[in-house]
């Protein structure tokens, strides 16, 4: 960011700050809401886009090689009329970035003036067009190759990261139900909860929330079925990134025991939820007292302020007053033990936790119950309480999923077949890994001055934590939803914000480096 720009921004900056800050008011006659006589125009030459911030994130998808690379690798049409396969791509990608939640919301975006000529673009595909360019992907390798190829751009992002970003991966799988009221799409089938649709494979990477790999399955089909293979291409994803050691994660379905001496054999690391067979329950209540040691789970966070009053537990009340059945949690205790699987020829360490728990009716309790909970592992230098809390953090990709289903809409299933919404599900969920790419890839503050100041530096650090771990919503109104003026002067394509955002100072650092030819 140039000193005019900053300045100007500044400027806005004090501005709002004046118009905001605390005063005492006098009774008002009037509501705040004050306008009247209100008049619309139609401006003539000037053009204006509602998502200014689509600039930086074109910019972003130059700098790291994503339009070259997918126009290299992805080869669906034989003549480019007029469009090529990366138009197609972002076209997808670009209409979830800017608000759009379905494919018809591009015929909004098609039909708006500034939004073509901030992107450069004489016309971008209509729905029509842009389903017809998902029923492209006639096979299973085509969707796998732009998968491929996301995370061979993926590898040029990671590059640029310090030397700690590669202490450790941490590879999440989980699966999720997409559920359609459609009668007509092929390969959807009943699932075990009885919701039509398809069951689609979520493979991701924790440290930066980034989706590796997404497979569509049939509705009826496992969670853990073809895993095994997804999470193979990730660890040799992570391995050539330059990771000192990789972590698989996952829950009771994706165990995989015929695959954990070939995993620990590859120094693969991995912490997996295993049912509660009788075999090890009766195992665990044959070990001694002293075997089992409290488990104490840290505060969620950290109280910044005076303690306050705990609000009255509504729910609790309504609970107890109707006498509907309660289990309440009196303690956690955790004890270990080694053990080989039916499929495995060694020998890994079983971590168990056990739920003393309390049924309760009204005010009255029925009975007490245990209930025990497994995680099996071949990590041995964390204590038996970090590998409980190491597995249960896995939990945190369930906000991921979440992100994808109702933040990105990548889930709605817009098309009328499987292969071609999972063609879909990858080009919606691009624009998640773009966001993710926006954080990774944000300088942080160097040089002399106030920019290379080290509070500074730890400024930008914190808001590239925050844009990684911002809802996807959150990120469209801070970053993206920002009304700009579109200027083309000589060579040079202009957005000019029209109004102040405390985000608009990362938005225009990070524009400003990534506005060069230079790819990674």
């Amino acid at each position: 960011m140039n000193s005019t720009t900053r300045q100007k921004w500044l400027r806005r900056k004090r501005r709002i700050e004046k118009r905001l800050r605390p005063r005492k008011f006098r009774a008002r006659k009037r509501p705040m809401f004050a306008a009247r006589n209100i008049h619309y125009e139609m401006a003539d030459r000037t053009r204006a886009v509602g998502c200014g911030g689509i600039g930086a994130v074109h910019l972003l998808a130059r700098k790291v090689g994503l339009i070259e690379a997918i126009d290299q690798d992805l080869k669906l049409l034989k003549v480019h009329l007029p469009y090529h396969e990366s138009d197609h791509v972002l076209n997808i990608a670009y209409n979830v970035m800017s608000g759009g939640q379905c494919l018809q919301d591009l015929e909004l975006l098609r039909n708006d003036e500034g939004y073509l000529d901030a992107l450069g673009a004489g016309r971008i595909p209509d729905p029509t067009t842009a389903g017809d360019f998902c029923r492209r992907f006639e096979s299973d390798q085509q969707v796998i190759c732009l998968m491929d190829t996301i995370n061979r751009v993926r590898l040029n992002v990671w590059k640029e990261q310090p030397p700690e970003f590669f202490q450790g991966a941490v590879i999440d799988a989980d699966g999720t139900i997409a559920s359609t009221n459609g009668q007509c799409k092929l390969g959807m089938d009943i699932s075990y909860d009885g919701q039509w649709g398809y069951h689609p494979l979520v493979v991701s990477l924790a440290n930066t929330k980034e989706p590796l790999y997404i497979l569509n399955r049939s509705g009826n089909r496992p969670s853990h079925e073809q895993a095994a293979g997804y999470l193979d291409k990730s660890v040799e994803l992570c391995r050539k990134a330059g990771f000192k050691s990789i972590l698989l994660r996952g829950d009771t379905d994706f165990t995989q025991s015929r695959e954990l001496d070939r995993w620990d054999g590859d120094e693969v690391e991995f912490v997996f939820g295993i049912d509660a067979m009788p075999n090890l329950v009766e195992h665990v209540e044959s070990l001694p007292k002293s075997d089992w040691k409290p488990l104490t789970r840290p505060a969620r966070y950290q109280m910044k302020t005076t303690s306050r009053q705990r609000p009255q537990n509504v729910k609790e009340d309504v609970v107890r007053e109707r006498e509907f059945q309660n289990i309440r949690l009196l303690s956690e205790d955790v004890a270990e033990f080694a053990y080989r699987p039916t499929a495995c020829k060694k020998i890994y360490r079983m971590v168990v936790v056990r739920k003393n728990l309390s049924i309760e009716k009204g005010d009255n309790v029925l009975f007490d119950d245990v209930r025990y909970f497994f995680y099996i592992t071949n990590d041995c230098g964390k204590s038996a309480q970090e590998i409980v809390f190491l597995a249960n953090d896995r939990c945190d990709q369930e906000n991921l999923i979440e992100q994808l289903k109702n933040g990105v809409h990548a889930m709605n299933l817009p098309v009328d077949n499987l292969l071609s919404n999972w063609a879909y599900m990858v080009m919606a969920s691009l624009s998640w890994t773009l966001k993710a790419w926006y954080g990774l890839m944000l300088p942080e503050a160097t040089g002399r001055g106030a920019a290379g100041h080290p509070s500074t530096r730890q400024r930008r650090r914190e808001q590239k934590r925050q844009i990684i771990r911002m809802e996807f919503k959150a990120f469209v109104a801070n970053l993206v939803r920002l009304p700009c003026q579109i200027i083309r002067s000589g060579r040079r394509l202009i957005y000019r914000l029209l109004s102040y955002n405390p985000w608009q100072e990362v938005l225009l650092s990070g524009a400003a480096a990534w506005r060069t030819r230079t790819q990674c």
